[in-house]
């Protein structure tokens, strides 16, 4: 990104007449070039993580927030990670957790801490945790696991309680000193990967638990997994929702593992369904595009207007002076213009239409891409004696297009990781709907539109056809499956099966694990 920076300024010292004289001009605030309008910073610039933060957090108290309380769990140093910034704990309302405390032990750390392992050794290890959250196991299977787990129990317990507060805000604050300019993309993500870690944890010790005869226990710890999916999604950025959706697909195998293993009547599936059916909805991956991303985009171009990104090195007066004569009106509303497009097309309910205008926007973006190289239009103006004001116009518009097309996310890889968590989300409810109509008539039924309305009200369709799931009974059990993202039937295959498919689905009895 400096690198951007830095080309950028010397093609603008080199293109820009010497003689300009205005000073620079403040950025034109507004919904269409900045999106927010406040707070300022003392240069003049839009404070973007104060107004992220503030727009986030709003009505979120720490009595309300899970996030305070995985803090506790967490400790001040998650993962081995440098502690937070102070602000980042004043953002959550919340004293920084003490150094030392019953905190959440990695796995990565247990191997080498307490059981001296050789990093040679920690595969082994990384497997067997892998296995416990895909189907029963006894301590006799992974006595390492299962002590790790043990040592694990009081923060588990606090992790637990935290999923089941209401709200969850992850403020983002950038590691600054001093009055250095606050650069958003330098904002840390610091627990994001410890959520991970502790889902991982709950769904294994739902599985040992489960084993153990322990069915409301192995319950509680798997519904804390979703629902710690679910807080994670409404973070600000693709990274943390993507954490969220990768959580969600553990807990999903390790309910499936659930269904297969326990021996409930039809009358606990039924509220078993039921709880799962209430857990709040996964907020969308557009929402992140429309705030959160854009919000990247903007501070980094009015970041290259203050002179570069790292903060240390000042621009000199001569790049100051060229960065003056920029229009940047321009590259705001580009950049704001495509970012209402991505957000409108990732809202489209209909897959097709949205699969059709993710064509036209890459379409577009290779157009953009192609023309600006070598900055022709600059080039020709320039050639032509155009005016300053022009040429900065001209400049404005290159840079929103070049910058825009370097940050735009991957929407349509995001947008499918968020229709196949919702996709798992649905086959979780029609698998406990399937066990609880054969515990009542003894065998699964022929279809599953005989599912409704007495198990599900509706029967719900395929996410990515809009069509029926495809549903196969077979004489001890069965098999059903949307095609996915790809839009092919892999005739029920999943990505770990040989060869690959992408059709997430439910079969029962679940299949032995690979090696």
């Amino acid at each position: 990104m400096k690198s951007l920076a830095i080309l950028l300024l010397l093609l603008l010292v080199g293109i820009i007449s010497a003689a300009a004289e205005k000073p620079a001009p403040k950025l034109p605030v507004g919904k269409e070039t900045t999106y927010v309008t406040g707070p300022i910073d003392k240069d003049g610039y839009i404070d973007y993580e104060a107004a992220l933060n503030e727009r986030l957090g709003k009505g979120i108290t720490p009595e309300k927030n899970a996030n305070v309380l995985l803090w506790k769990a967490f400790g001040p140093t998650p993962g081995g990670n440098k502690k937070p910034p102070a602000e980042y704990f004043t953002r959550l309302g919340m004293k920084e957790p003490p150094e030392r405390g019953d905190y959440f032990i990695r796995l990565q750390v247990y191997m080498k801490d307490v059981l001296k392992l050789k990093p040679d050794d920690f595969e082994t290890l990384h497997d067997q945790q892998s296995r416990a959250t895909k189907r029963a196991w006894g301590a006799k299977d992974f006595p390492d696991i299962a002590a790790w787990l043990t040592a694990n129990e009081k923060p588990l317990a606090v992790v637990v309680e935290a999923t089941k507060r209401p709200a969850y805000f992850n403020p983002l604050v950038s590691d600054r000193a001093g009055d250095k300019p606050v650069y958003l993309i330098g904002a840390l993500l610091p627990s994001v990967q410890s959520c991970r870690e502790v889902a991982n944890a709950l769904t294994a010790r739902a599985l040992l638990k489960l084993a153990e005869g322990k069915e409301p226990e192995a319950w509680a710890d798997l519904l804390a997994a979703h629902r710690l999916a679910r807080h994670l999604s409404h973070c600000a950025t693709l990274v943390e929702a993507l954490v969220g959706v990768a959580i969600g697909q553990v807990a999903h195998n390790a309910t499936v593992a659930y269904l297969e293993r326990a021996d409930l009547t039809s009358k606990q599936l039924l509220d078993r369904l039921k709880e799962l059916q209430e857990l709040p909805p996964t907020v969308p991956m557009a929402n992140k595009v429309d705030l959160g991303e854009r919000s990247f985009l903007l501070d980094a171009l009015q970041n290259i207007r203050r002179g570069g990104f790292d903060g240390d090195t000042k621009p000199t007066p001569e790049e100051l002076k060229a960065l003056g004569t920029i229009d940047w009106e321009p590259a705001l509303r580009f950049g704001n213009k495509t970012y209402d497009r991505l957000a409108a097309a990732m809202r489209l309910p209909d897959r097709a239409a949205r699969e059709k205008e993710f064509d036209a926007i890459d379409a577009d973006f290779q157009a953009i891409k192609k023309k600006n190289r070598g900055f022709p239009d600059l080039q020709k103006l320039v050639a032509d004696g155009g005016t300053d004001k022009e040429i900065g116009k001209q400049l404005g518009k290159d840079i929103g297009e070049i910058l825009v097309a370097l940050l735009m996310p991957g929407v349509r890889g995001c947008q499918a990781s968020f229709d196949r968590s919702r996709q798992l989300e649905r086959n979780l409810h029609v698998a406990f709907a399937l066990a609880a109509y054969r515990k009542d008539t003894g065998k699964y039924p022929a279809q599953l539109a005989d599912l409704a309305p007495k198990y599900l009200a509706t029967v719900p369709d395929d996410i990515f056809t809009g069509k029926p799931l495809i549903y196969k009974p077979t004489e001890k059990g069965y098999l059903f499956y949307s095609v996915g993202a790809n839009g092919k039937d892999d005739g029920g295959r999943w990505h770990d099966d040989s060869p690959p498919g992408d059709d997430p689905g439910v079969r029962m009895p679940l299949p032995p694990l690979k090696k």
